[in-house]
């Protein structure tokens, strides 16, 4: 008897845990991809994998595609590139910079962070930034699960508004990325990052 109410509240607690994970999911997709368009004092794009050739990502690719978009459009002047050495040895960064320079973004609009190895290290390196040009709002580009927690880690940085983009770009990756992101958001949520 006490077994059986052991594996009943199991199987109870595992479902009602499940049905929440799918949920948080379901939010997390459906905010990032919910464009929050707006001029900004500065752009920020996320890095991302960097092709052994030296070449973006399709995935790095398609957020340089947007934030080429929007700069086309006038909604911010300056873009801040920001990524890290990834394993491939390549620093994103730079690649990304390189990448929006030869399709039309003056060099000296392109602002490069070589140290955005998190999501947090970016927040924190664009937000030092800020401080010294007085920017009070930020764009900031990357893919669609990840927009959530960017946007947390951007206010939490200090900016008064988070203005969001996605790259339209999926594949089958994203059904890893997603609950990774439920998880990653909720540790920056309780301040564990």
């Amino acid at each position: 008897m006490i077994f059986k109410r052991f594996w009943r509240g199991l199987a109870i607690s595992t479902t009602v845990a499940m049905a929440a994970f799918l949920l948080a999911s379901a939010v997390l997709v459906v905010q990032g991809l919910r464009d929050d368009i707006h001029a900004a004092d500065i752009a920020v794009v996320l890095g991302n994998t960097v092709n052994p050739d030296g070449k973006p990502s399709r995935r790095l690719a398609a957020r340089l595609d947007r934030a080429l978009e929007l700069y086309h459009r006038g909604l911010f002047k300056q873009v801040v590139v920001s990524g890290g050495l990834g394993r491939e040895g390549f620093d994103e960064a730079v690649v990304m910079k390189d990448y929006l320079a030869k399709r039309g973004i003056p060099q000296h609009d392109i602002l490069v962070d070589s140290q955005g190895l998190t999501t947090a290290a970016t927040a924190s390196n664009v937000a030092a930034m800020a401080k010294v040009n007085s920017w009070s709002n930020v764009l900031v580009v990357s893919q669609y699960f990840h927009i959530p927690r960017c946007r947390l880690a951007l206010s939490q940085a200090g900016f008064q508004a988070v203005y969001t983009a996605h790259a339209a770009y999926f594949e089958l990756r994203d059904f890893y990325s997603i609950p990774r992101e439920v998880i990653g958001y909720a540790a920056y949520r309780v301040g564990a990052r």
